[in-house]
């Protein structure tokens, strides 16, 4: 805001036209100011004065609302007098400052939701009244009282263009806008787009995300009972083209859709193998239908993303999360994962205490995380980043004893004792630090980078414009464009050259079982192990860094039994041995990792095929062990040249189409599913 702008603090008003400057008379007593000889001033004056004159009360608006934006506020047009058709027919205008008068304190209603939001009237006495005269047989408006005298702060030209009042779609933008929704872009992306092609600033449009999202709200009323009705025909059909397609859904008392959950087959199939450890993101909603939206993914053994299911619910307390856990398991075959992440929510906590009485409930680090700016950067100010560098460190510690230590620390130096946050984080740690976590699975799951890979995915099927029955389409969609970039990808690292680093004999048996995703975690460990040193005691092994004197990791191993385990609890949480248990190994003249220490989970699908034939019948596990060594040899030779390598995928493409052609007879995926929980 300008200076000249900043002392436009002024009152005028005509004695001739004298009347109360209370904005909440609604008198409409008629009053005709003096004629006075000005002459029609134009429109571009700086400030309104008494005597002004406009040809319409619409002109005069636009005046005002020129001068209140060029000020800091806005304006609405408050109150007027006379009547059209009665008497003089309209006489009196007036208009005032957006904050004028006060909000009615509204009437209770029982059973009703009530929005709990704060006005932004305060009173202001800001206003411009404008009064219509005639003479000579033309009409016009002449200004008869203006005050500028406002009891609030103004805002800046920066935000000023924020109010309502200055924010305005065009028919061109909105065709624009309906547009990009039909794409399936998010409103954060269409806005991003619309200030390219408008070449402004971030954030210099002239409406908001908000006003976008309104737009798009308002192109889709539709009747609810026939979005019902063609949700269930969506699900029936594709129910009809895959009879291994599940949904399952609830009506309210008025036949009003309440709850959805549905799933499809591949990803039932991938649930039977990867399903040990689940993300549930209940953090997005779907705006066609406001309705809370929850997606279980989980990752493969390539180290991908991989979808289980959707729900929508229309409430998010205790019943509705209960319904949605018995949906999701039922689809399943009554299969609860053994570590389900979600975000922090004690409704759905409680649910799954309730459901999944025997799964270990996690929160998702990057989901608790994400919370941290709105809840401590006013508190912590310039030591903000200081106290997160420390919170990460003690989120990584292995040890309980250290963390308690840690965070006791942690409150006293950064002075966080009253603080709710910290006090609350406190009390759900073992749900979301690492030392409390270790000894159970989460196959990966707490990294930061697995948050972005997994809303990568949803938001190929998150669309503000998206209608029910089109969202299953869409996620279906997805979901098939997921698993066939899976597979892409998945040949993509089987056909990279593997390279041992450290020659051992386990190395190159691991290289041979698992896929490269997880062989190199596994490398990792191995190329540690040769840094530590194992000392033989009375129940076990030390182990320790051969610079340190003290320390280490205890290391039990059975060798008769083929059983191993650390202190560490590295396998207990990833599925990979540990540096300290390989280093065991590799003293104890171990040439090969034991089986139960390879999960199927992590395994090449290739050598899942073959335990499980070999455990069903001798002759077609040959033949597989066979197939097996065909396609060792099949990379090994198309990778020695280009050519080679173009005719090996065309074909092996082809023969891997008919091959999916061919109905499943006997074996299925629950049989490997068996396999895995005997290792």
């Amino acid at each position: 805001m300008s200076d000249d702008a900043g002392q436009m603090l002024l009152i005028y008003d005509d004695p001739s036209d004298h009347r109360s400057l209370s904005l909440d008379d609604a008198s409409s007593t008629e009053e005709s100011p003096d004629g006075t000889g000005l002459s029609l001033e134009a429109v571009n004056d700086v400030i309104p004065y008494i005597g002004q004159r406009f040809l319409t009360h619409d002109a005069a608006y636009d005046f005002y609302s020129t001068f209140a934006k060029r000020c800091g506020f806005s304006i609405r047009r408050h109150r007027t007098e006379g009547k059209d058709g009665v008497g003089k027919g309209l006489t009196r205008r007036y208009f005032v400052c957006h904050r004028a008068g006060n909000t009615p304190v509204k009437t209770l209603s029982e059973g009703k939701p009530q929005r709990n939001r704060r006005s932004s009237r305060c009173g202001c006495q800001a206003y411009l009244r404008i009064s219509k005269i005639t003479e000579l047989g033309s009409v016009e408006w002449r200004v008869t009282g203006f005050a500028n005298h406002h009891n609030h702060d103004l805002l800046e030209p920066s935000q000023v263009r924020f109010l309502p009042a200055y924010r305005s779609i065009s028919d061109a933008d909105k065709s624009r806008i309906l547009m990009f929704s039909k794409t399936g872009i998010t409103v954060q992306q269409m806005m991003r787009l619309m200030e390219l092609e408008k070449c402004v600033e971030p954030g210099f449009l002239p409406f908001t995300e908000k006003d976008v999202r309104n737009l798009l709200q308002s192109f889709k009323k539709l009747d609810p009972e026939d979005e019902n009705i063609d949700f269930l025909r969506m699900c029936q059909s594709i129910k009809e083209q895959d009879p291994n397609f599940k949904f399952e859904f609830t009506l309210d008392a008025n036949d009003k859709l309440e709850n959805i959950a549905w799933s499809y087959a591949s990803s039932i199939q991938a649930y039977e193998i990867f399903g040990d450890a689940v993300v549930f993101d209940t953090t997005h909603r779907l705006s066609a239908v406001e309705m809370p939206l929850g997606i279980w993914v989980g990752v493969n053994n390539y180290g991908v993303p991989c979808f289980f299911g959707c729900v929508l619910l229309r409430d998010e307390n205790v019943r509705s999360w209960s319904w949605a856990l018995q949906a999701f398991t039922g689809f399943m075959s009554g299969k609860a994962p053994q570590t389900i992440l979600t975000d922090h929510n004690m409704c759905l906590k409680e649910a799954i205490d309730g459901e999944m009485p025997a799964t270990k409930h996690a929160l998702c680090i990057w989901m608790v995380v994400g919370k941290f700016p709105s809840w401590f950067n006013a508190a912590l100010g310039e030591r903000y980043n200081d106290w997160k560098a420390e919170f990460y460190r003690l989120y990584h510690l292995e040890s309980i004893e250290e963390f308690e230590l840690g965070w006791r620390d942690m409150v006293n130096s950064f002075g966080l004792h009253t603080n709710r946050h910290i006090n609350n984080l406190y009390a759900s740690r073992s749900l979301w630090s690492l030392p409390y976590l270790r000894s159970h699975f989460l196959a990966g799951m707490t990294l930061s980078g697995r948050s972005k890979a997994i809303n990568a995915f949803i938001q190929r099927f998150l669309s503000a414009q998206t209608r029910l029955a089109h969202f299953v389409e869409q996620v279906a969609v997805a979901v098939d464009f997921k698993d066939q970039a899976t597979e892409q990808q998945t040949m993509q690292q089987n056909l990279q050259n593997i390279s041992l680093k450290t020659g051992a004999p386990m190395e190159s048996h691991a290289a041979s079982v698992l896929t490269p995703f997880a062989f190199s975690k596994l490398q990792e460990q191995l190329v540690l192990a040769a840094h530590y040193a194992s000392f033989q005691m009375e129940d076990g092994y030390l182990v320790r860094h051969h610079t340190k004197l003290d320390g280490g990791r205890k290391v039990y191993w059975v060798p008769q039994e083929g059983i191993i385990s650390c202190s560490c609890q590295l396998f207990e949480f990833s599925g990979f041995l540990c540096r300290h248990a390989l280093r065991v190994l590799s003293t104890g003249n171990c040439f090969q990792l034991p089986d139960r220490y390879l999960p199927l989970r992590w395994r090449r699908i290739s050598t899942s095929f073959s335990k499980t034939f070999r455990s069903n019948a001798d002759d077609h596990g040959e033949r597989v062990q066979f197939l097996q060594n065909l396609v060792s040899t099949l990379v090994s030779e198309s990778s020695k040249s280009k050519e080679r390598l173009e005719i090996a995928t065309e074909q092996t493409s082809i023969l891997l189409s008919r091959i999916r052609e061919q109905p499943i007879s006997s074996l299925s995926l629950r049989d490997i599913s068996s396999v895995q929980r005997n290792f």
